[in-house]
């Protein structure tokens, strides 16, 4: 039976921090988005916090894969690592959690995430690729394609479109369906052409936040976002931060009430986690409906915690929505 889903993307370590505003401006990151930069602006940047960091295994497509694998899912993960200690501690995250790793590795350093938290809750990003843009389109063999029922791309995978290209033709040769996160507003800001390509051609679960539906499809209304999102994939999904989400399959909308009160001690992952939910819900068979609930109660849960790992306690509150 295929059930195994496949999470493609960077094996990035992610430094999380909380700062001010104030902090912010200075860092050169953009509010509530990401900027790829080099090595050494991240070890600037963090040299100039005001505590230490708290450090997690990172990256969009491996955060909702390790949530899969909580849930009890079968997943696995692709990507690159550096060959140093950082990449070691990657690596041994993804086994701990119940991963399948697929890894690669390379001598340049693991890449790494500074996601500067700020007291709204926001997180912005300073990226530095390192090893995990160093994939080849010819590393990404068959196997790491079998049994899957959904291959989940993260929309930070355009910044390698020859790889990204290569990926969802080897998942639709195994008859996989293609799960594509937009990632950040950022980056379909300046992806947006070869983003059009992708979608119309591959993709068949399309998940946006309401900035990223508002870069990709132009529009500023909710209704029309999710209908123009609907009109380019079989599933497309806005997720309107604290007061849900929207699930369109074929011209049915489902609103899908948010989980808890809309506090958040840092909305990290939060995406991540509502895609793992949903994706679980999905290759299990559960309706609509239902995976917007699991995925509700994932999105929630982690924002109530800093950086993008729900603890034992949470997960035990959303395997309840299983039973």
């Amino acid at each position: 039976m295929k059930n195994v889903i496949v999470g493609i993307g960077s094996a990035l370590v992610d430094i999380l921090a909380h700062e001010t505003e104030a902090f912010l401006h200075k860092s050169g990151a953009v509010k509530g988005g990401m900027t790829l930069v080099d090595y050494a602006i991240v070890e600037s940047v963090v040299s100039d916090l005001k505590s230490p960091p708290v450090v997690v295994p990172g990256g969009s497509a491996c955060n909702t894969i390790i949530g899969i694998a909580k849930l009890g899912g079968s997943s696995r993960f692709v990507g690159k690592r550096g060959a140093g200690p950082m990449g070691a501690f990657f690596e041994a995250s993804l086994v701990e959690n119940g991963v399948e790793p697929r890894l690669l590795q390379s001598p340049s350093r693991t890449g790494r995430v500074l996601s500067i938290i700020t007291p709204d809750a926001q997180r912005s990003m300073l990226t530095y690729l390192g090893a995990s843009s160093e994939i080849l389109p010819e590393e990404i063999d068959e196997n790491c394609f079998e049994d899957a029922a959904v291959v989940h791309i993260e929309g930070y995978l355009l910044f390698n479109p020859v790889l990204m290209l290569q990926s969802m033709e080897l998942a639709k040769k195994f008859l996989a369906q293609i799960s594509l996160d937009l990632a950040s507003f950022t980056v379909v800001e300046s992806n947006k052409a070869l983003l059009d390509r992708i979608v119309d051609e591959f993709v068949d679960i399309l998940i946006a936040n309401e900035d990223e539906a508002r870069a990709f499809t132009g529009h500023t209304d909710e209704r029309r976002m999710i209908e123009s999102l609907a009109s380019r994939a079989e599933i497309a999904v806005l997720k309107i931060g604290s007061r849900g989400s929207c699930i369109s399959q074929q011209g049915n909308i489902y609103m899908v009430e948010p989980v808890g009160d809309g506090c958040a001690v840092d909305t990290t992952g939060a995406g991540d986690l509502w895609a793992s939910g949903f994706l679980f819900g999905l290759v299990n068979g559960y309706s609509l409906e239902k995976c917007g609930k699991l995925a509700s109660a994932c999105g929630y849960e982690v924002c109530q915690v800093v950086g993008a790992s729900i603890p034992d306690d949470g997960w035990k509150r959303i395997r309840k929505l299983l039973d």
